[in-house]
């Protein structure tokens, strides 16, 4: 299998991912090219596939692997248009790592967008200056997990969002509610008839009552997983699967 690294941009003497053809030439530089070259250890004539994240794919060879620089012959192009429905992971801060294990895990089984949920039980909060180094964590763990994953879209992280937020979203999008004790199982739940489907993850202390009450009472659907209780950290990516399974993605 090929390696994959993201061009954002193509340094100025080298043709934008989204631009480039076969036969032309573009170049990887910075911590990518560093990473290519150096931690990948790419070879002169090795093929590589390269993306900018939105949905442009080249294939190429190697011509030239410095840890400055990294230039690619591209021998093929694709392009990807976005999934439908849309795959949207509300996940409940946690404490821990947990977040970001479900964020990691999401970003591999096919997730479109992450939105960082400021829960009323999230023991970790974001406020201040966290606000902003949180949310580019997160979209740094999105784009080595798409990296990994050979993915062409490269899942967008939102705004850390309150309740509000969520429920208004219910007024455009199928919003599902990850609660154990939901008479409903994601499995007989119609996914495929929505453009959008927004999946929410609550903290270690679940969804609380109240929140429960108000995005129901705005048109989420509560569902259930099985008949356990699974962690903050594995439910997400869970129903991911199973959504997938069900579109006949997988």
């Amino acid at each position: 299998m090929a390696l994959h690294f993201l061009a954002d941009e193509a340094s100025g003497d080298g043709t934008p991912v989204a631009a480039a053809h076969p036969g032309d030439e573009v170049v990887i530089t910075g911590p990518e090219a560093h990473h290519a070259a150096t931690v990948r250890r790419v070879r002169l004539g090795e093929e590589v596939t390269v993306g900018d994240g939105v949905g442009t794919w080249l294939t190429g060879v190697v011509a030239e692997a410095t840890p400055k620089r990294v230039a690619v012959t591209v021998t093929a192009r694709a392009t990807y248009a976005v999934s439908r429905p849309r795959l949207v992971l509300a996940q409940a801060l946690a404490k821990g790592d947990r977040d970001e294990l479900a964020v990691q895990a999401a970003t591999e089984l096919g997730v479109d967008e992450i939105v960082p949920w400021q829960a009323a039980r999230s023991v970790s909060r974001w406020t201040g200056d966290k606000i902003a180094k949180g949310v580019a964590r997160w979209a740094s763990i999105v784009r080595e997990a798409a990296k990994q994953a050979h993915r062409p879209w490269v899942p967008t992280v939102a705004a850390p969002a309150q309740l509000s937020t969520l429920v208004a979203r219910t007024a455009h999008t199928r919003v599902l509610l990850l609660e154990p004790t939901a008479s409903v199982a994601l499995s007989v739940t119609p996914v495929d008839d929505a453009d959008e489907i927004v999946l929410v993850v609550g903290p270690e202390g679940g969804i609380a009552p109240e929140e429960l009450t108000a995005l129901q009472g705005a048109g989420a659907i509560a569902v259930r997983l099985g008949d356990t209780v699974l962690r903050t950290s594995t439910a997400g990516p869970a129903a991911l699967a199973v959504i997938n399974a069900r579109l006949g993605r997988w």
